[in-house]
């Protein structure tokens, strides 16, 4: 979300069309949807056979691992659940016990006790205790993972929208909710890798493993050269309105678009990146400066879904990030901003007087 409005951001907003030239009657060019045609997409369900696990490493892990990996997917599958889901899953399971079937835990490996003074009883590849099921059931790959998932969709059914570290961590409430996410790329790789599919899933490195969006598919510039931002429809005009997550009645200070967890978010317009990070709020920030005064912002992304760094020289239509729900953000969004030497204006005139309709 936008911040607190700048002085003067109505009076300049007709300020766009005088730096960078009148409306020349161009038109908006579309966009390819920019999946890759292999991709099944993080909406699909992959399976596996446990017998076409292969005997080399994935991403350092061996045999056995990858078996259990396979389980984890399989569990999915069966439940119905996406890839997205099912990868969740497989980095869960790295994150708590290597993705090996251990018959110990914390207790007897550190001492560790329950918040009531009890021992710890975690076992299995998710490291579940008693309360999961027996010490058969979690030492079953395959019903230790269906558990894993049956309590995943009753406690996060907004997981959608969180990203994957904040699933688990929701899941299985240990006490670091980013303890995962360092897992995340050997998780898509392992789930690529074993299933022989394009999740349509990105990793932090935003290597060719995987991407909502081929990074060397861009966004399509017009003859003006900008770019749409990203897809979806308007979610949020520019404007005043009342904060959905404080109340506070105040100035949204860009257009917000839905185009759906981790789509790509593409440069509208070339220039030099002059921020990437965190800001007050938490929220991920993206900011490129395109000269004569001119300077686009790009809201809500995971640190794993900003692509660029400080510095760095972007093209018109150039992936730069994937849509998050990072900071003050109640679903998958891009909040898009764009600001005249410094005062922010409203987006949909400033990019429809250079060719491009927010909303596509």
């Amino acid at each position: 979300m936008g911040g607190p409005k700048r002085g003067g951001a109505y009076a300049i907003a007709a300020a766009p069309v005088l730096v960078i030239g009148l409306l020349l009657g161009f038109v908006v060019i579309g966009v390819d949807d920019c999946a890759p045609a292999s991709a099944a997409g993080p909406g699909s369900s992959l399976s596996i056979a446990l017998d076409s696990v292969p005997r080399t490493e994935i991403a350092g892990y061996g045999h056995e691992q990858l078996v259990n990996a396979a389980n984890v997917i399989q569990a999915g599958k069966d439940l119905g659940l996406n890839a997205r889901d099912q990868t969740i899953g497989v980095m869960t399971a790295m994150g708590e016990s290597s993705l090996r079937n251990i018959d110990y835990g914390d207790w007897e490996t550190g001492g560790v006790t329950n918040p009531d003074g009890t021992r710890t009883t975690s076992i299995g590849l998710f490291q579940q205790q008693d309360g999961w099921g027996t010490s058969e059931e979690r030492l079953d790959p395959y019903i230790a993972s269906t558990k894993f998932f049956q309590v995943m969709i009753q406690k996060v059914p907004d997981r959608e929208s969180l990203e994957p570290t904040i699933v688990a961590h929701r899941t299985q409430v240990n006490a670091d909710p980013y303890h995962y996410e360092r897992f995340w790329d050997g998780a898509v790789q392992i789930v690529e890798g074993l299933t022989g599919v394009d999740t349509g899933l990105n990793p932090s490195d935003s290597s060719a493993s995987g991407g909502t969006c081929d990074p060397l598919t861009p966004g399509i510039p017009n003859a003006q050269g900008w770019s749409l931002p990203s897809k979806g429809a308007v979610t949020s005009p520019y404007g005043m309105r009342i904060h959905p997550i404080t109340g506070e009645r105040r100035l949204h200070a860009g257009t917000d678009l839905g185009p759906g967890c981790e789509a790509p978010i593409w440069a509208a317009q070339s220039g030099t990146v002059t921020f990437r990070g965190f800001d007050a709020g938490g929220n991920g920030v993206i900011a490129v400066d395109h000269g004569s005064g001119i300077t686009t912002r790009y809201l809500h992304m995971y640190d794993s879904g900003m692509l660029v760094s400080v510095g760095d020289e972007v093209a018109a239509g150039q992936q730069i990030a994937r849509v998050g729900s990072s900071g003050s953000s109640t679903a998958c969004h891009l909040h898009f901003e764009v600001l005249v030497n410094g005062e922010n204006v409203d987006p949909a005139p400033f990019m429809t007087a250079v060719g491009i309709t927010l909303g596509q």
